[in-house]
């Protein structure tokens, strides 16, 4: 039935190319949509004929070029998926759903990929029922939006249901067999994935392709171990668990399927879900997940407020009561969720993307709708996975785009992210036996670097058995190196100033935060032109969209190895946070690292329980929960290089832990000796 209607869709769409029912300038439009629909047919056709592989690389290059070429920088400007050419065709009040239209539809690629034919036939009907309205006079605004809202209100259940269920079920398993199914030799097997190649994703593969098993197979156990050890350096027990979900990059396949064998011999299960590709599985513009190549990080900016065309509070309630049914279809899956392992990628060039006006945006009351929406499926999430049970580990490793030193740089941060953790352990003690004496932290920059920042510490009660601070070594954030707590909030204020900074495959110049009693009360970039641009860039993308954000951490990052290999290599602005936020003192907004599992005691290798795992937004969480979390939490970093003093203040006087950037707190020295190669 579903099949019988997909083909009657397809018939009726290649008519279009004849037919002159619809008035320019949309007709163009509708034709060359109803072009693209076509190809996209003959790809599905492509998939369900078998014979994949007697297709030649350079035909699979056709194909990737075919379904993504118009999405590239130098063809984006003529695309129907850029906001700003379909304003400028057909108008402002048609142009942002008929472009949101045109973007949707292009889920279907992986759709065709997966034989989901009930999600294609979905998007056809839609495109002809939206096709229709304009056949004749022109429609309404009202009735266009109309057809939206209701495909995104009736398809809620689809969409967004199926996907929970591959969030965690390993039976899921379409990307698993990918990865352990492909001959991963055969660079025509990153093409079967349904997801943008580009020369990352050839380059990352082929290098690893020529590895050694040893070498591979090092890689992902201490990918593994980590994961393991943040269920024993927490307390949880992993072994009332049967599935881990595992999250990474396209061209990795070689270390993910050595990381599923090591897994499975612990008992647990991959899930690998693909990053959301309709507006129903990835509100924001989110990647999370499998994802491939990233044609055009202007394209992802541009449509990450999509929701707008249709969210309200009946919307709203509808998805969340989607979400609670699914979460409860599948409550054992879920149940034993181990939670995330992710194997993230870094190098791309910094993108700094445009403020379209012609993109949709969010109103007043929507930014307000989305925060609620983000926060009570939160809370359905942590029913069903529960957070004092779950925990995660993430890595991060360079593709090709990072220089023509690749080679040499991935074999640096593979030295990196195996660094002896015992050393650290170590050391780190040391700071964290000065600090537990202290009250207060005061940070400051140096050079053009104008911080000025006081962190409140929590009061020790029984310095013999607590500690304030984690002390964090290879576990759940790979690599070693950092000491790092949940601030007083009362009493943390000042000024946190980075001139250049990448977060989350933004860039940032100029990125000034200022705090009063652990709450940012004001911010500015300096990416744009005028305030009021650079005002919204960091409130949609690291306020995200809260009016206020707290202090959710505070940190020292202690691996100078990484810095000085960012130096070396000129790769200071490429690097994850996951390895930035190591290489100097780093401030988290938004919730803290306890997040949903503040109640779990957890203990350093010394044996003293962290006590400082709430403040007083999360304690909130005893009386509203949708009042003490934010579901984001960004860290950002001083590099040693502008960092000027830190200085922990108590009750018998103030002691220097770092001045003008070095290390000078007895016991520590030893960890200026790599920044020697980076003075000038």
């Amino acid at each position: 039935m579903v099949e019988e209607r997909y083909q009657l869709a397809k018939e009726r769409i290649a008519q279009i190319e004849k037919e002159e029912r619809v008035a320019e300038p949309f007709g163009s439009y509708f034709r060359q949509a109803a072009d693209w629909i076509l190809q996209l047919d003959e790809w599905k056709r492509l998939w369900e004929s078998g014979k994949q592989d007697e297709l030649s690389l350079e035909d699979w290059e056709e194909w990737n070029q075919r379904l993504y070429g118009e999405l590239l920088p130098e063809q984006y400007g003529s695309s129907y998926a850029n906001p700003a050419f379909a304003v400028s065709q057909l108008g402002h009040a048609y142009g942002q759903p008929l472009c949101f239209l045109y973007s949707e539809i292009r889920g279907g690629i992986s759709y065709a990929v997966e034989k989901k034919t009930e999600y294609l036939d979905i998007l056809l009907e839609l495109f002809l029922e939206i096709y229709h309205l304009f056949e004749g006079e022109e429609p309404s605004v009202t009735h266009v939006k109309d057809c939206i809202y209701w495909y995104a209100s009736d398809y809620c259940d689809v969409f967004a249901a199926d996907y929970v269920k591959q969030q965690v079920d390993p039976a899921e398993d379409f990307l698993t067999k990918f990865v352990q199914q492909s001959d991963l030799q055969d660079l025509r097997y990153l093409y079967q994935a349904g997801e943008y190649v580009g020369a990352n994703e050839r380059e990352s593969a082929r290098y690893l392709s020529g590895l050694p098993e040893e070498e591979i197979r090092r890689i992902a156990k201490a990918f593994v171990e980590g994961y393991v050890r943040g269920f024993v350096n927490t307390g949880k027990d992993l072994s009332k668990k049967d599935a881990v979900n595992i999250r990474y990059t396209l061209g990795f396949e070689r270390i993910i399927k050595k990381a599923i064998e090591e897994f499975e011999k612990r008992g647990l299960k991959p899930v690998i879900y693909r990053g959301g590709v309709s507006v129903l599985t990835r509100p924001g513009g989110r990647r999370l997940g499998f994802v491939g190549g990233m044609p055009n990080g202007q394209y992802e900016y541009d449509h990450k407020n999509d929701q707008g065309l249709f969210l309200d509070g009946r919307f709203l309630e509808r998805k969340l009561e989607v979400i609670q049914n699914a979460y409860e279809s599948v409550k054992k899956q879920a149940g034993n969720m181990a939670g995330p392992a992710c194997m993230e990628t870094f190098g791309e060039k910094p993108f700094e993307p445009r403020q379209k006006e012609e993109a949709i945006r969010l109103t007043k009351k929507q930014e307000n709708l989305a925060r609620e929406m983000a926060a009570k499926q939160g809370e359905i999430v942590n029913r069903y996975i529960k957070g004092e049970e779950r925990s995660y580990t993430i890595v991060a490793y360079p593709v090709w785009e990072i220089g023509t030193a690749y080679e040499e740089i991935f074999r640096e941060i593979v030295r990196i992210n195996t660094l002896d953790a015992g050393v650290y352990t170590e050391v780190q003690q040391k700071l964290i036996d000065r600090l537990d004496q202290g009250t207060s932290v005061r940070i400051t920059g140096r050079g053009k670097n104008e911080t000025d920042l006081t962190v409140r510490l929590h009061e020790l009660t029984a310095p013999d058995k607590e500690t304030i601070f984690e002390n964090c070594v290879a576990d759940v954030n790979i690599p070693a190196g950092e000491v790092f707590t949940s601030p007083v909030l009362e009493g943390t204020s000042g000024l946190l100033h980075v001139t250049k900074v990448y977060l989350n495959g933004l860039l940032y110049r100029d990125l000034k935060l200022w705090f009063q009693d652990g709450m940012v009360t004001d911010y500015s970039c300096g990416n744009f032109e005028t305030e009021e641009e650079n005002r919204r860039y960091v409130f949609e993308n690291i306020l995200h969209r809260h009016p206020s954000l707290p202090m959710g951490e505070f940190a020292i990052g202690t691996n100078t190895t990484a810095y000085a290999v960012s130096r070396k290599y000129g790769i200071e602005g490429k690097l994850p946070i996951l390895i930035a936020e190591k290489m100097g003192p780093h401030f988290a907004v938004g919730d803290t690292c306890y997040t949903w599992s503040e109640e779990i005691p957890v203990f350093n290798p010394d044996g003293k329980e962290i006590i400082a795992r709430d403040n007083a937004i999360s304690l909130k969480r005893k009386e509203d929960p949708a009042k003490a979390y934010f579901q984001c939490h960004t860290d950002i970093t001083i590099p040693y290089g502008e960092l000027g003093d830190i200085v922990v203040t108590g009750k018998e006087g103030s002691v220097c832990l770092i001045r003008n950037g070095e290390f000078v707190l007895e016991g520590t020295e030893f960890l200026n000796e790599p920044l020697k190669s980076t003075y000038k």
